[in-house]
């Protein structure tokens, strides 16, 4: 028990939907309708992606972009390049993938160089870089996973609905990271140019890395394209992992999937409540936008998007405050959540700082991107 009550204490979200879950099916008895109100295409997408991008992680994917990473000689220039590394590589790998390998990273270098300083603030643009950087492709974090394939629309119609607010944030960015050196923009970065950090490519496994770069094409192609043997991909992607590198399997995020199943049966369950769903309809119907936002910070953006969208009237306002969510709190976006872990896994007794330090530039972000977001999303 004592083991159970620990383990669910690391993993907050999964208490939550467990909780959830149950109550939703005390309030609404199961029925078999139930199982029909779970998007089973999108957790086999998960599955895909998640599995992956493990992948890519034990296969150092991004050794390139790691080595060049250390033969930058300012600190701006450097902050400028670790920042827009997530911001870009989150529209692909996702925004928790892209902090998973870029935090170590940056942690890394600036201990390197001596500037311990500026870690906390450059984290905390990585984590606004990610949430916002993500946010453009219907990949980029599982929320717009989720949407993207409940709306129908194309991709092309997705992205250009996410374009204006995914540039002014990139416009923010540079603006953030150069404020941040605005005493001495050719601070040098203390770094000696030694890149043995960013690991070598194992000559064995080259075949791995091709599998799981040819996995990754066909899981965007299944996203994309809207095809409808999802299942057949899923299968591919087991199959071809279990005879290349099973052990990956084992690294798979089984909590996120966990997660959302249970806030599916606690989405479905609602809907088929007819007093409950007829509150949330007249609630979030024209509001979408601030109550994607504030739920957000209870139970984070992912299962807030799950809950939320059946009552949306205006997808794109919902997803657009899903997509802000992350800039408020620390459990407005599980990828903060990630990031948080991270650092303090690094400097345990600075927890309350990165907390501190967080909250403010991700506030002073906020508040830039907040009323643009909600004007365009009308």
């Amino acid at each position: 028990m004592n083991k159970i009550i620990s383990f669910l204490k690391k993993e907050p979200m999964l208490t939550v939907s467990v909780l959830a879950a149950a109550a939703a099916m005390i309030i609404t008895p199961p029925t078999t309708a139930l199982f029909g109100g779970i998007d089973w295409r999108t957790l086999a997408t998960l599955f895909m992606m998640l599995t992956v991008l493990e992948g890519f992680k034990k296969e150092n994917i991004f050794r390139p972009v790691l080595k060049l990473s250390g033969k930058i000689k300012t600190c701006l220039g450097l902050s400028l390049f670790l920042v827009f590394s997530v911001f870009f590589s989150s529209m692909f790998v996702t925004n928790d993938v892209s902090l998973i390998i870029f935090v170590p990273l940056t942690i890394i270098l600036f201990r390197e160089g001596g500037k311990e300083k500026y870690i906390l603030p450059i984290i905390s643009m990585e984590n606004i870089a990610a949430v916002r950087g993500s946010l453009l492709t219907p990949f980029g974090s599982p929320q717009n996973l989720f949407i993207f394939g409940q709306s129908g629309v194309s991709a092309y119609s997705f992205i250009k609905f996410m374009f204006p607010i995914w540039i002014i944030s990139g416009v923010l960015l540079i603006l953030f990271v150069m404020f941040t050196y605005r005493n001495d923009i050719h601070e040098l970065s203390g770094i000696t140019g030694d890149t043995s950090f960013a690991g070598e490519w194992d000559k064995n496994r080259r075949t791995q890395r091709i599998v799981y770069l040819i996995l990754f094409c066909m899981i965007i192609w299944t996203i994309v394209s809207r095809t409808p043997f999802w299942g057949i991909s899923a299968a591919i992607t087991l199959i071809a992992v279990l005879i290349t590198d099973r052990k990956i399997l084992i690294k798979t995020d089984y909590i996120l999937l966990l997660t959302f199943l249970c806030f599916f049966i606690f989405s479905s369950s609602v809907a088929s409540n007819e007093a409950i769903h007829d509150f949330l309809k007249n609630a979030v119907a024209g509001h979408e936008y601030a109550w994607g936002i504030l739920l957000s910070q209870v139970i984070s953006n992912v299962p807030a998007s799950i809950v939320l969208y059946q009552f949306a009237e205006n997808p794109r306002a919902l997803l657009y405050g899903l997509d802000s969510a992350g800039l408020c709190t620390l459990i407005g976006s599980l990828a903060s959540v990630i990031n948080y872990r991270i650092y303090v896994r690094e400097y345990p007794t600075n927890g309350g700082k990165f907390i501190k330090t967080f909250t403010l530039i991700s506030l002073a972000f906020f508040a830039f991107v907040v009323i643009p977001g909600y004007l365009i999303s009308r």
